[in-house]
């Protein structure tokens, strides 16, 4: 069977306006989107313990940004790569403008936790106070906490001519204390770093809380005996810790990379927090012993390191959380998936659909069957417990053949996937780490199993998402269990290409990046382009976590120009400027972010009759379509495909809360009608339907 053949777009590009003009700034989208999860952080219609939880969600995200982000933009000038971004702004520019934007989130999260979400948490009796707001029995009870369990395990550094300025670890908290000798009046600079092995906020009554530093803060006496306290103030440093392994030239990439782990410790700092109640003296000692210049330094009320709150959203309260949620069994209990895989495609919808009775019973199942022979994965992130790994090691250990392609660059889980890697390979199994050069993203898993007739048959499980049961439960995404010939060579096809050094480029129902995903992406624009010219239905819908890639923003401005609708649905950064006269009017782009993460991928083209639908692992970026292997696979069931369909309907109608994409690179929020009802919210309702329905091929 030959590959389908497809126009390929004009080579002549469709005459737009400037770079500028095309394209929105990318870090700035990225700030935006974090700024909708402070959305949801201040409505008072989620559930209050959840929104604890988006504060801390907030916090998170805006370190990774920094650490991976403003850190990148830093490496580009410190070596001299001085061009100006897409959105026309040189790495300095950038930077200021990144400053500006990130330093009014910041206080605005800040408001948002001191006067929305304390006073609301103490109105249903859950406390965060600060010292000089204990009782008497709650500070022994903290005196007694110190004593036992954190004077131990600090070590207070002083800087003097005998002790150099201490190195500050990336996204430590630290107490920066100025003592004096009551003798001499001498005085001297010390650090005191929290130990991060200890709670954020400590326990110091049934449901109320106190930051660790104030706790400490209290106590420095006890560390610094004889001396006086003149003042103390709390810090914590952001490093780059993006990591540069160069694989062309390294023997062994697994050495390497643990090599380059350790120096990520002391990335040079890209961002300095204080809070406003430091004064200027210790303030300017920190700025020149950092070497953080102006606009890297953020001024906030306290506490600092609000991620620690995802500690009180676990609170048993369930009356201030989600109403709890059982996902349906796409796969029953007593089926044989095999068997079932034979005769139908399933598709799953995580976290609506059982990842444990779905995709993991799938490797289960195959490591436990005596028929299957061989059993092939990707593994990009996966849990600290993952039982899929457990599969893959009872399988090796049962003498089946398994071969793991092991993402060992996957970024913050370096370290954890390359316990992985060595757990794997003792027990036997074939582990390799992909191509030199690219990332491993692609979620695949391949069984071949020998049946009754004597026949090998492969079966397929291609998904969007990592195989992680934990994340699976709090991530949207979709995965396809299949048995279906031509996806178990083009599978077979690709792990061959992962593990050897086929060059094998050509699929039938799969997209592979980077040799073929980005241009059969380009060419089904180009299609629709051409349904419109000649009249016939013409639509373009996608689903992805970021749109960046110019080649494909291009291409969709074109297909606007000529008519085409596009939606687009993007949970996080866009660089697409929609609706703009001449360039994008027959563009819409919407956001959705709720209860779960928003992290599947779906490409649908044509008409609502019979149209032709992707997913996999692939956004649209330059790395994910240039320097990763991603995969796409078509989806051909009717039914299958009648789900996704009407999913995007239901994501971009107007009646379903979503955030709504301007030209000039604002989110409007839409989430209550005209009379100010709410509108549907996406999540609830496919919990809803998961009730009676279940997605059947």
């Amino acid at each position: 069977m030959s590959a389908e053949v497809l126009p390929m777009p004009s080579e002549e590009p469709t005459p737009l306006i400037t770079s500028r003009d095309r394209f929105l700034n990318r870090e700035e989208s990225w700030l935006h989107f974090n700024e909708r999860v402070l959305d949801l952080a201040e409505d008072p219609s989620v559930p209050l313990l959840e929104r604890a939880r988006y504060v801390a969600i907030f916090a998170s995200n805006l370190d990774e940004f920094f650490r991976v982000r403003v850190a990148g933009l830093r490496r580009r000038m410190a070596t001299g790569l001085l061009r100006r971004t897409k959105s026309g702004l040189k790495p300095q520019e950038e930077l200021a403008r990144i400053a500006a934007v990130a330093g009014e989130l910041a206080q605005r999260h800040s408001t948002a936790y001191h006067e929305l979400l304390c006073p609301e948490l103490a109105g249903v009796g859950i406390e965060i106070v600060r010292w000089d707001q204990l009782d008497r029995d709650e500070r022994a009870a903290m005196r007694k906490l110190f004593r036992e369990r954190i004077r131990p395990v600090l070590t207070p550094l002083a800087v003097d001519p005998a002790h150099p300025f201490p190195y500050i670890s990336g996204l430590s908290l630290n107490l920066a204390v100025l003592v004096r000798n009551p003798g001499t009046k001498h005085t001297v600079f010390a650090r005191v770093k929290l130990p991060p092995q200890l709670p954020r906020f400590v326990t110091a009554s049934p449901h109320r809380f106190v930051p660790l530093e104030d706790v400490i803060s209290a106590h420095l006496g006890q560390l610094f005996k004889g001396m006086d306290i003149v003042e103390h103030h709390a810090f914590r440093v952001t490093r780059n810790e993006d990591l540069d392994v160069d694989e062309d030239v390294t023997e062994n990439l697994m050495q390497a990379l643990e090599k380059e782990l350790l120096l990520r410790r002391f990335g040079p700092p890209v961002r300095l927090e204080v809070e406003d109640t430091i004064s200027p003296a210790v303030l300017e000692l920190l700025v020149d012993e950092l070497g953080v210049s102006d606009h890297e330094i953020y001024r906030v009320p306290g506490p600092l390191d609000l991620t620690g709150l995802n500690a009180i959203a676990d609170l048993d309260r369930g009356e201030l959380s989600f109403p709890p949620f059982v996902p349906a069994e796409a796969v029953h209990a007593d089926d044989d998936i095999f068997a079932m895989l034979r005769e139908r495609d399933v598709l799953v919808h995580h976290p609506y659909d059982s990842f444990a009775t779905s995709v993991q019973r799938f490797i289960e199942q195959a490591a436990a069957d005596p028929h299957v022979l061989t059993i092939k994965q990707t593994l990009y992130r996966t849990s600290g417990d993952s039982p899929v790994v457990d599969a893959l090691i009872d399988a090796a250990e049962s003498g089946k053949q398994v071969v793991v392609v092991v993402e060992i660059k996957a970024r913050f889980d370096e370290h954890a996937n390359i316990s992985w890697a060595r757990k794997l390979e003792r027990a036997g199994c074939h582990v390799v780490y992909g191509i030199i050069g690219l990332k491993t993203h692609a979620k695949l898993a391949l069984v071949v199993r020998q049946e009754p007739s004597g026949e090998l048959r492969q079966y397929c499980h291609i998904g969007t998402g990592n195989y992680n049961p934990k994340t699976a439960r709090l991530y949207e995404d979709f995965g396809l269990l299949t048995a279906d010939p031509t996806v178990g060579e083009d599978v077979t096809d690709l792990f061959m290409h992962l593990t050897g050094y086929s060059m094998h480029s050509e699929y039938r129902r799969l997209l592979v990046a980077p040799h073929s995903l980005r241009d059969g992406l380009l060419a089904r624009i180009e299609r629709e382009i051409e349904h419109h010219r000649a009249g016939r239905p013409a639509r373009i819908r996608m689903k992805t976590n970021s749109l960046v890639d110019e080649p494909v923003i291009d291409a969709l401005y074109a297909a606007s120009n000529a008519g085409v609708p596009v939606d687009l649905w993007v949970r996080g950064v866009c660089t697409l400027r929609p609706g703009i006269p001449g360039l994008s009017e027959h563009i819409r782009v919407r956001s959705v972010l709720g209860r779960f993460l928003e992290h599947s991928r779906i490409y649908e083209f044509g008409g609502p009759r019979r149209p032709e639908i992707w997913i996999g692992s692939a956004d649209l970026m330059r790395r994910n379509l240039e320097r990763r292997v991603e995969a796409l696979v078509k989806v051909t069931s009717p039914e299958h495909r009648a789900y996704l369909s009407e999913l995007f309907d239901l994501a971009m109608a107007d009646t379903t809360s979503s955030w709504w994409l301007a030209g000039d690179g604002g989110w409007e929020r839409h989430h209550r009608g005209p009379d100010g009802e709410p509108l549907t919210d996406l999540q609830s309702h496919l919990i809803g339907k998961r009730r009676w329905r279940t997605i059947d091929g």
